[in-house]
């Protein structure tokens, strides 16, 4: 596992430069003397190196751009949260499953927005509207942010706002290990720290540049020990050769070594897994030696929003596994609560 991120080349959007952060990026990046450009607007960058698509779409992952936030109009972000709290966009990972593969097309490079007091002043909004009720933000529903901590403190900024908003709630999902940063802040238990496990099978195989099995569980032993609530995202769940097996290890490493006291139940989301058909070819064109399962023969189509046709495992399937993840949580974590299977 590499360090935290570093890019290859990076632009900058003119507007971002007006905001502190951007300035401090700028000068940054400079003293690091790697290569900068400007962009018209952080969703029009042009020049990214690359003869081949493949080789374009592995540049762009190495390319960082710095924004402005424009649209403060937050999309839901169900069922994890009412909202989607936009950070930034872009991960460094190279899970070949990820559905930004669909979601982020062409521009798979990462974004980073430097209006944060504007985006958290917007949350505060959206949390008036609903009061008396708690408010969810999901901070990672674009990128992983954990990714991005170093450069930005764009999340300790969150955590500390939203610990002060008494019916305000930030969550936020990660596969890397790079909590430090963030276990001294006063969070007020406001914000819960969650992480993407899976099979150590489907971590290796699937999940490239991202942290081990055994780094996620120590850094949320450090997150417990600072007294953040916790979660578990287990996703997305495959069915394979042993995959029983596999997936009980999982659950036994998980048991072992999460040796903190937590201050509220653990939770856990469980998502199968699924694919549409243009995720399918955009996933081939990028991880052209994966060997991801994507059979339509041995999936039930099912209907989404825009028309959309989405591959999922047969009914019965779902059920047998939806029975087994709730069976393994009660085994193992007798006092979790396990928010949703889907």
């Amino acid at each position: 596992m590499r360090l935290p991120f570093q890019p290859d080349r990076v632009f900058f959007e003119p507007a971002s430069l007006e905001y502190p952060l951007g300035k401090e990026l700028y000068q940054y990046f400079r003293k690091l003397n790697i290569p900068i450009q400007k962009t018209t607007s952080h969703n029009q960058v042009r020049g990214i190196p690359g003869e081949t698509e493949l080789e374009q779409y592995r540049n762009a992952k190495r390319t960082l751009v710095i924004g402005v936030r424009h649209t403060l109009k937050f999309e839901p972000s169900l069922p994890s949260a009412e909202y989607a709290l936009p950070l930034a966009t872009g991960c460094m990972g190279h899970c070949h499953y990820c559905y930004l593969q669909s979601t982020m097309g062409k521009k798979p490079y990462l974004r980073i927005y430097v209006n944060t007091d504007e985006i958290l002043e917007q949350a505060a909004k959206y949390i008036n509207e609903r009061a008396p009720e708690v408010t969810r933000f999901e901070a990672a529903c674009t990128s992983d942010p954990l990714s991005l901590e170093h450069l930005t403190g764009n999340l300790a900024k969150a955590i500390q706002f939203f610990a002060e908003q008494p019916l305000g709630r930030l969550r936020f999902v990660t596969k890397y290990h790079w909590v430090e940063p963030l276990l001294r802040i006063e969070h007020q238990g406001h914000t819960r720290f969650r992480f993407s496990m899976n099979a150590a099978t489907i971590t290796k195989q699937f999940e490239p540049n991202t942290s081990s099995l055994e780094q996620r569980i120590a850094a949320a032993n450090q997150v417990a020990q600072a007294g953040y609530p916790l979660g578990f995202i287990i996703a997305p769940i495959f069915r394979f050769p042993e995959w029983r097996d596999a997936y009980t290890e999982m659950f036994e490493k998980m048991a072992e070594q999460l040796q903190a006291q937590v201050v509220e139940p653990i939770t856990f989301e469980l998502i199968s897994h699924r694919y549409t058909m243009t995720a399918k070819n955009i996933i081939l064109q990028h991880y052209p030696r994966t060997s991801l399962e994507m059979n339509e023969e041995e999936r039930e189509k099912k209907w989404g929003r825009y028309g959309r046709v989405k591959y999922m495992y047969p009914k019965q399937d779902l059920h047998e596994l939806e029975e087994f993840f709730r069976g393994q949580i009660q085994a193992y974590f007798p006092e979790a609560v396990t928010e949703y299977f889907t």
